[in-house]
């Protein structure tokens, strides 16, 4: 019996299974090889040329476009298949002879045919410049925003830190997240695809195709579609029919952009918009994408429009979906009237401006973060605690293994104290930084211990979270939310706070996913380890780098006041950022959320939070035999949504449609065709998007070569931001 006729279909998260060999996670049984071949070469000199320049360039082109309208995220899967050519290229090219032939020293620069393991240590070196530093948000807040001082030393400094922070969790918390089966991380079943698409002999099958014959055919047409929404017809990656059915109609506007409204019945036709928040579709497991479908449903066409027409918190004084800042008349707050000259908040100039406001869909994305933060805990401590308590007693037995895992353990393993010494030497520094740049950062020592002291608490939960939906719960919220009433006033302390706290969490669970890449692909350890630490200080100097000059270069980047309409250079989640750090730093969360704030009440989406896995628990409890309970994911359903903004509703519904199709229906009546074909499609159109959207820039975006015709504007719902209240006055919108 096959390994698809043994699972005919995954019935819950976590598949456990005693009997086989092969891991529990049919997704996983179905995709990763369970092999290896430990005679590979990896450390090559091929490895080091290929990982040094794709991770310079996927930072370049990733901080490049990240300011952009639709960020465009170059994943490390681009630069996988790049260099299968130019590995085999150079395995032929470059001399085999062997230096210092018969000594210690004894090396050559070409060990042989470029294998597997190769390309999987040059993509893993690569992907520590794939995701953006989060920390270049702090960057483009203090300088473009807030319009204060920033050297680039410092800057750097704390780049480095925040990304260098994450190694310490990953080597703590490596032992829960990457060797047991059941944490499977869905994301990278797309790259093991593609590994085995290259370099796995596959004979090809009457009337069908190899994955690679596949992957360059989706790639192909990936490549030449995107031609028309990224230049084109950009109209594609928004089409809000019934905008363009109620053309004068704020109500019909509001209803139906995909960009600035609830978006009702708004499709993106294109790869970019579907897959920049959210991620790859064609990676989410169907369970994880019916609870993102039920968040987004419950908050997007119950929530929202029930609280903005019963015109709660004024809601109708602003638009119904903005990130945006308001005074109580409904124009824009502005915000560096209530600075002094400190960067501290002026508190009567603040009064006399009066209490800032926000739109009701930003407002209940906070609250749903809140809910999502305490959902994370409980949920993981009902389901997967007693999973983990076993774990922490060192009870993971040999009968628990599966293949991969005790495959793995021929290799030499990576010290825990190598993570632990980059820990305490990370946070001595990171101390040492803003003790000595206070005047800069603002941060106090005791914030950075705190900020430490959160992720660390956090990373377990939310890493099994990630590693079995591929969602991952945000610790943003409630860095800023505890550092705004412990320290107000301060915006740079709360954006450092936030780093430090939030993504040096976030940072260490791409380590982990890496690491589990490795592990899926058999790479040795401390290979993966000494590739990780020299990407993320080569990532971290050119992401800065890069921000730097276009911070210098782009007139009025972020500026949306100055800016054409049509400009590109709109920093969507630039702006969400500085949001935030005027909300929970400037202001401060006594202000907006405790008891002198007008959103005092939304604090009970904490508790919410908490009783809703709770009440999922007892029920799976009391109804064993339902097993679409078990399917429940209260984080996941809080997670997913939360990214609105800057994710807007033209997202989600391409998202959910591409997902719903791959991960129900093909992969339920289609397996043999699913497991073939799935996560090489996901790869190809990644991969095509990125080359056209480069070449695109390079050769008409450079030279500001632009259409300007009806379908060049993205979303035609001009209305849709319009405030409904009556005696509302604003620029371009009816009054009521």
């Amino acid at each position: 019996m096959n390994v698809a006729e043994q699972h005919s279909e995954i019935s819950a998260p976590l598949l456990q299974s005693e009997d086989d060999d092969n891991s529990p996670v049919e997704q996983v049984a179905l995709t990763v090889p369970i092999t290896d071949d430990p005679t590979f070469l990896v450390v090559t000199f091929r490895m080091w040329v290929l990982g040094t320049i794709a991770c310079f360039l996927l930072s370049f082109l990733n901080q490049f476009f990240w300011y952009r309208r639709e960020p465009l995220t170059i994943t490390s899967i681009s630069t996988q298949i790049a260099v299968v050519l130019l590995g085999h290229l150079m395995a032929k090219a470059i001399t085999d002879r062997v230096f210092f032939k018969g000594s210690k020293w004894e090396f050559t620069l070409n060990p042989g045919p470029f294998n597997v393991k190769e390309h999987v240590l040059i993509t893993i070196f690569a992907n520590s410049g794939a995701g953006n530093p989060y920390a270049i948000h702090v960057v483009s807040a203090v300088k473009l925003f807030y319009k204060q001082k920033l050297s680039f030393w410092v800057a750097l400094i704390v780049v480095i830190t925040t990304q260098v922070l994450g190694f310490g969790w990953a080597g703590i918390f490596r032992r829960y997240l990457v060797e047991p089966a059941a944490m499977w991380w869905p994301q990278n079943l797309v790259q093991v695809s593609l590994f085995r698409a290259h370099h796995d002999k596959e004979e090809r099958t009457k009337n069908g195709l190899t994955r690679n014959q596949f992957f360059l055919i989706a790639f192909v047409c990936s490549f030449a579609y995107y031609v028309f929404p990224g230049y084109l017809f950009p109209v594609l990656s928004s089409i809000s029919w019934l905008c363009w059915l109620f053309p004068s109609s704020v109500l019909g506007q509001q209803l139906g952009s995909g960009m600035h409204g609830l978006g009702i019945g708004a499709i993106g036709l294109d790869w970019s918009s579907i897959s920049s928040y959210l991620g790859s579709p064609l990676a989410s497991p169907w369970f994880a994408t019916a609870n993102i479908a039920v968040g987004y449903f419950l908050l997007l066409y119950v929530v929202t429009p029930l609280m903005y027409w019963s015109n709660v918190y004024k809601a109708k004084n602003f638009p119904i979906f903005s990130d945006g800042l308001f005074k109580e008349n409904g124009q824009d707050y502005n915000i560096s009237s209530i600075i002094d000259q400190n960067f501290h908040i002026d508190l009567e100039k603040y009064e006399h401006e009066g209490r800032l406001y926000l739109s009701i869909f930003l407002s209940l994305t906070y609250a749903f973060s809140f809910a999502c933060l305490t959902a994370t805990v409980v949920h993981v401590f009902l389901f997967h605690g007693q999973e983990l308590w076993q774990l922490s007693k060192s009870a993971l037995k040999e009968k628990k293994m599966d293949v991969h895992t005790k495959l793995m353990r021929k290799y030499k393993q990576v010290p825990e104290w190598w993570f632990q010494i980059i820990l305490v030497i990370n946070i001595a520094a990171t101390v040492f930084v803003c003790e000595i740049y206070k005047n800069q950062l603002q941060l106090p020592w005791w914030g950075v211990l705190l900020a430490c002291g959160l992720a660390f608490f956090f990373t377990l939960p939310i890493g099994v979270i990630t590693a079995t939906t591929n969602q991952t719960p945000g610790l943003n919220i409630i860095t800023e939310y505890i550092m705004g009433y412990l320290y107000p006033g301060y915006p740079a302390a709360n954006m450092c706070f936030k780093v430090y706290g939030y993504i040096s969490m976030k940072q260490g669970l791409t380590f982990l996913q890496d690491l589990k890449l490795g592990h899926y692909m058999k790479t040795p350890p401390r290979a993966m380890f000494m590739a990780q630490v020299v990407g993320t200080l080569i990532s971290a100097f050119a992401h800065l780098g890069t921000a730097w000059w276009l911070m210098d270069t782009v007139p009025n980047i972020c500026d949306r006041a100055l800016l054409p309409q049509d400009s590109p250079w709109t920093c969507p989640t630039d702006h969400v950022f500085y949001d935030a750090s005027v909300i929970w730093g400037l202001i401060g969360s006594q202000r907006i959320y405790g008891n002198l704030g007008y959103y005092s009440a939304t604090n009970c989406f904490f508790l919410l939070g908490a009783v809703a896995p709770a009440f999922v628990w007892l029920l799976q409890k009391a109804f064993p035999n339902h097993q679409w309970i078990r399917l429940i994911s209260v984080p996941v359903v809080l997670a997913g949504i939360i990214k609105m903004p800057p994710a807007t509703a033209v997202n989600y519904n391409s998202w959910i449609i591409i997902a719903f199709i791959s991960g129900f229906v093909v992969y339920r009546y289609y397996k043999n065709l699913w497991s073939r074909h799935n996560y090489v499609l996901s790869g190809a159109l990644d991969a095509g998007l990125a080359f056209m959207g480069v070449l695109l820039y390079l050769c008409l975006g450079q030279e500001n070569v632009s259409l300007k015709w009806w379908g060049s504007h993205t979303d035609i719902c001009p209305l849709a931001s319009c405030p409904t209240a009556e005696g509302i006055t604003v620029d371009g919108c009816p009054i009521f």
